[in-house]
């Protein structure tokens, strides 16, 4: 409600936030890609803020080249580009790399639909949410817990801003590594972004 020199009138209603600048749905709530505002307010485009930038699709690009050579694909399916999962009615969430076991996830599930069965690991290159969004604790936590609670055996984040990989699982400490030491995916599956990146000559190494 607005106060006015003739009384009270009912207050404006807060602009409706189009449902393509919503990224996950978590407790019922909508969670905004990162820089929502400035697409609101004119000041970028939708393009702008939803592509990935160059140095996490390299890493992207890594991961999945490990993965594709090392995984049986009679066994595992890799899933990426911000691939949906559903949680339950309450909870939509979206992932960068997901692993599933084909047992878990056979052929015959995988439809036009979000898959409603967790992956096995969960590989995370940077935080693509609003992280405003969620009121209580860091997103990275509470988003790396529903995945946990879900049934994820393993959540990755690779930072890059602080060079930082975070492992998390269900029936351990969570691990906060520099990201030149060496990180077990699975099945003895290692990763090491920033030894990747000094080979590759990057300055982000």
């Amino acid at each position: 409600m607005l106060a006015t020199k003739s009384g009270v009138k009912a207050s404006k209603p807060r602009e409706k936030v189009p449902e393509y600048l919503i990224y996950e749905i978590i407790d019922g709530k909508p969670i905004h890609y990162k820089g929502y505002r400035e697409v609101l307010a004119g000041k970028k485009t939708f393009s702008d803020i939803m592509g990935s930038s160059g140095i996490q699709s390299l890493i992207v690009a890594y991961f999945q080249r490990i993965l594709f050579k090392a995984l049986d694909e009679e066994h595992y399916t890799i899933f990426s580009s911000e691939s949906g999962l559903h949680l339950d009615r309450r909870n939509n969430l979206a992932g960068d790399i997901l692993i599933f076991k084909n047992e878990i996830l056979p052929i015959e599930n995988i439809d036009e639909h979000y898959v409603e069965v967790p992956p096995k690991i969960v590989i995370e290159v940077d935080i693509t949410a609003d992280e405003n969004d969620i009121e209580n604790q860091p997103y990275l936590i509470t988003k790396t817990q529903k995945l946990l609670d879900f049934g994820v055996e393993k959540v990755i984040w690779v930072l890059t801003k602080n060079k930082k990989i975070t492992v998390a699982t269900p029936d351990a400490d969570w691990q906060i590594k520099d990201w030149d030491k060496d990180v077990e995916i699975l099945d003895g599956i290692i990763c090491n972004v920033g030894e990747y990146l000094r080979q590759k000559g990057s300055s982000f190494a």
